[in-house]
């Protein structure tokens, strides 16, 4: 798919996130990897929000904010899971979110 962001243009009621306090949106984007894509945006000023990690549904993804307020999850397809090891993936995910 193909968009497009601008910058914030207040004079024609166009704002970035930030003079929300934040978005509501977040984009998740498939590139072909994930890692150098994280470097490049952490070089060119995106702020780490979650680290880039091995998803229990097959994916290798992380969260960044860009420097105008918008939020991106850049993904990497890793592997394709059957239904049970994703449910079995997402319990053993959502106990250690409870235990941390």
């Amino acid at each position: 798919s193909i968009f497009m962001l601008g910058e914030e243009m207040p004079e024609m009621g166009v704002k970035n996130p930030k003079a929300y306090g934040g978005t509501p949106v977040s984009f998740y984007l498939y590139v072909n990897d994930v890692d150098a894509f994280w470097k490049r945006a952490v070089d060119a000023g995106a702020r780490p929000v979650m680290p880039v990690a091995d998803m229990f549904w097959g994916d290798r993804m992380g969260k960044l904010e860009d420097p105008f307020g918008h939020a991106w999850a850049p993904a990497q397809h890793m592997k394709d899971l059957t239904p049970e090891e994703m449910q079995k993936g997402a319990e053993a995910f959502f106990a250690q979110m409870q235990t941390a």
